[in-house]
């Protein structure tokens, strides 16, 4: 390639004023950065908010959460996610985000904290309570019978073991063997009115 005695002296001439402006003309050396996630442990995980489910890749180090993005490999999301499920990180990680129980008397207008221990044990009171007072064993139910050629309608008592008092709504951040123990349990207390997030 040729070089006009023009070109020869304008880069003479920038290479002059760079080693008078004090710019370094050694060459670089280049490197990667280390990455905080060096020493993090990788795990998987789905996302907690709406009902698509989007897989994530979640980093922890000394048991904090320290990156999370989206996961490749998951056949949803393919790597992507959608701006709550990247702000996920502030979700364990929120001054604000509440910790501990809080109740509210019935007319008061202040919450207070709770323990834990007496929380659970007030659902549990209010659950038995509601299901005892609402429970059904048997109901009549209409059916239809086959006597000779033509079909005859009649009551009859039916076990039915069905509370309409309570009502669940389930979460899209469950996987399927938390809602297979959810729905046993459910169904166990007498539970007809079954929704879920994704539904709703």
């Amino acid at each position: 390639m040729a070089i006009s005695r023009r070109e020869l002296f304008k880069v003479s001439g920038a290479g002059i004023a760079a080693g008078l402006l004090g710019l370094p003309l050694d060459p670089l050396e280049a490197k990667a950065q280390d990455l905080p996630i060096r020493y993090a442990k990788e795990s998987t995980t789905i996302c907690p908010y709406c009902s698509v489910g989007c897989g994530m890749i979640v980093h922890t180090l000394g048991g904090n959460l320290i990156n999370v993005e989206g996961d490749p490999d998951h056949p949803i999301n393919e790597g992507s996610l959608c701006p709550k499920g990247a702000a996920v990180l502030q979700l364990r990680d929120n001054p604000a985000r509440v910790t501990r129980p809080l109740y509210r008397a019935p007319g008061a207008k202040e919450w207070k904290e709770v323990g834990w221990d007496w929380a659970l044990d007030e659902v549990a009171k209010r659950v038995k309570k509601t299901r005892d007072a609402t429970f059904t064993a048997k109901s009549k139910i209409k059916v239809k019978e086959k006597v000779g050629d033509r079909e005859v309608e009649k009551e009859v008592e039916a076990v039915v073991n069905r509370t309409m008092g309570i009502a669940h709504v389930g979460s899209a951040a469950l996987d399927n063997e938390e809602c297979y123990l959810l729905q046993k349990f459910l169904r166990g207390l007498g539970l007809v009115a079954i929704e879920h997030q994704a539904r709703i």
